[in-house]
């Protein structure tokens, strides 16, 4: 039989996009998701930072995995809201979310997104959003 953590782990390796990025699913349960994304010279932006999509997309994804944990496995982000709160740099960039509120076919999750530079985590952005299951 499945773990929730290795069905998660599956619903990953069907995203393309996130296969092609190099996410990786560390944590997955009703407390917690996690998301890890080794950064690579293509993620950046002019100044050397990850590009805000890329920290947007990893807050995306971590938020609807943590909706799902909460809500079954037929879900998607209904709305979010990022904050970017300091430039992210560093070698590699984890996303970690939880379950604010849910029931019936929403969840209301937040996420905050760190990134790692000389073994340091420094919180670079947060967000916020509904998630709904379809």
């Amino acid at each position: 039989m499945t773990t929730p953590f290795e069905f998660a782990q599956d619903v990953l390796a069907k995203q393309p996009f996130s296969v092609m990025l190099g996410t990786q699913l560390t944590q997955f349960s009703t407390e917690i998701t996690e998301l890890q994304l080794p950064m690579k010279d293509e993620f950046k932006q002019q100044n050397g930072f990850a590009h805000g999509g890329i920290v947007s997309y990893l807050a995306d994804n971590a938020l609807t995995f943590a909706g799902g944990a909460a809500l079954g496995e037929r879900v998607l982000t209904s709305e979010y809201k990022i904050n970017y709160v300091k430039p992210a740099r560093g070698k590699l960039l984890i996303a970690r979310a939880s379950v604010i509120s849910a029931g019936g076919q929403q969840a209301v999750c937040r996420c905050d997104v760190f990134a790692v530079h000389a073994g340091k985590e420094t919180l670079c952005a947060t967000a916020q959003g509904t998630i709904v299951s379809f």
